[in-house]
């Protein structure tokens, strides 16, 4: 199970956008995570007629390593760690390990 997930909010612990939030766009592999507006660059794009392309200098949401983020505590307006917790039923839940409520995903 992922501790950080599809849409979680996040905020950065490390880099040069640390400190910042936002939502993560998807999972690029195990370790990797797509933040929207984090780790944002300029790619130097050449035209390609073939698939009607225009180049230029484009902005492109590189990965970030999933432990250079932390997930967002709304309630405590900070960041917080993933813990998993097992219900009666038997269902693996995620909550937050500072109040222990269930993350709302």
């Amino acid at each position: 199970m992922n501790k950080i997930r599809k849409g979680d909010e996040v905020i950065v612990l490390a880099g040069r956008d640390k400190g910042r939030r936002g939502r993560v766009l998807a999972r690029v592999d195990d370790d990797h995570l797509s933040v929207e507006g984090i780790n944002v660059v300029k790619k130097h794009v050449k035209p390609n007629p073939m698939k009607g392309a225009t180049g230029g200098i484009v902005d492109k949401t590189m990965p970030i390593h999933q432990s250079n983020v932390a997930i967002y505590n709304a309630t405590t307006a900070k960041a917080d760690r993933v813990g998993i917790k097992l219900l009666a039923d038997g269902k693996k839940v995620r909550v937050f390990k500072s109040s222990g409520e269930e993350i709302k995903a």
